[in-house]
């Protein structure tokens, strides 16, 4: 197995070690700079905020490889490549997020070819691990839950797809290396995970928790979720709820200091009058420790367009969100 041992330069991955050919010797592959023109940099400097901008899969299928991954990481990867496109289109089909996962910093290691679904719907948040012979195996075996070894601990997914965006190369991989899990299993670096703007970017599974411009070595997220808690600052949202309630239960958090993973779970969710073309407005109820809170939450539309990732074409116009009341028992 091949290994970069010499220190690199500030612009290069220490641990992005890929062969020439697959069997040459190991070279490191150089990654820009993170200027002022990079997305990331660019939404600090904007002051983007990431609330509300967690995806809405409530089902994952997680699967082991390591190696290099291009930008579509399933179907330009080491996974057989006869078989990724029918994973790709079951996945659809069944409404599942699949993820390539490896560990940091031994992408050329051997892998026990690891396999998880995740069912992050409220009340479930299990995740269950197998291990297949073949990747022709995904077809078949179920994605219920039925299979696998059930996980105990949370387990934390580090955007790292440079190949999708530098931004999630240069900020995520070393956040993945040092994130301060209480066990190396728990760390995985994952392929996108959407809003590269906000790298680095974890994704806490089976809960479902997105967290966006994560400082330092994450040290903050990990202690919360180690204590139930989620880390508020940097929180993004819980995948698999819409838009309008990630956005009601961020603000009530913030006014009624509820940090608790349980906390302020939906009890209705409504769509009101638009007093405008690029305004929308929800009325969501929540449940609170003393009765329903009521949050009424407005997304717009910004005026100008800005470059929202690295690779894209042009700029463009992401919804922002706003607490407009907050009514409590």
């Amino acid at each position: 197995m091949s290994s970069c041992t010499s220190a690199p330069a500030p612009e290069t991955l220490d641990d992005f070690c890929i062969p020439d050919d697959g069997a040459g010797p190991a070279v490191s592959r150089p990654v820009p700079r993170l200027d002022p023109e990079r997305c990331s940099v660019a939404a600090l400097t904007r002051g983007d905020s990431g609330v509300a901008t967690a995806p809405p899969a409530q089902r994952w299928l997680l699967v082991e490889q390591p190696g290099p991954w291009g930008r579509e990481a399933l179907l330009e990867s080491r996974f057989d490549r006869a078989v990724a496109s029918r994973v790709a289109r079951r996945a659809r089909e069944e409404g599942v997020r699949v993820q390539l996962v490896r560990r940091p910093g031994a992408r050329l290691a051997d892998t026990r070819r690891r396999w998880a679904y995740v069912d992050t719907s409220p009340g479930v948040e299990r995740a269950w691990w197998s291990i297949r012979s073949t990747d022709a195996e995904l077809l078949d075996v179920p994605w219920d839950g039925s299979v696998g070894t059930p996980a105990d601990r949370p387990m934390y997914l580090v955007c790292t797809h440079g190949a999708h965006d530098t931004c999630c190369a240069v900020r995520g991989r070393p956040l993945a290396r040092d994130l301060p899990a209480p066990s190396p299993a728990d760390v995985w670096e994952t392929s996108h995970l959407g809003g590269c703007r906000f790298a680095a970017n974890i994704v806490v599974l089976p809960q479902g928790c997105y967290y966006g411009q994560v400082p330092g070595d994450g040290a903050e997220v990990v202690a919360a979720h180690e204590q139930g808690r989620v880390a508020l600052p940097w929180l993004r949202g819980r995948t698999g709820l819409p838009l309008p309630v990630q956005a009601a239960q961020h603000h009530a958090r913030h006014e009624l200091g509820l940090t608790g993973l349980a906390d302020l779970p939906l009890l209705r969710l409504s769509t009101l009058d638009s007093p405008g073309a690029d305004v929308e407005r929800w009325a969501v109820t929540l449940a609170g420790p003393r009765g329903a809170v009521a949050v009424v939450v407005e997304s717009r539309l910004p005026a100008h367009p800005d470059r929202l990732t690295c690779a894209a074409p042009g700029p463009g116009r992401a919804r922002t969100w706003h607490a407009m009341a907050l009514t409590t028992p």
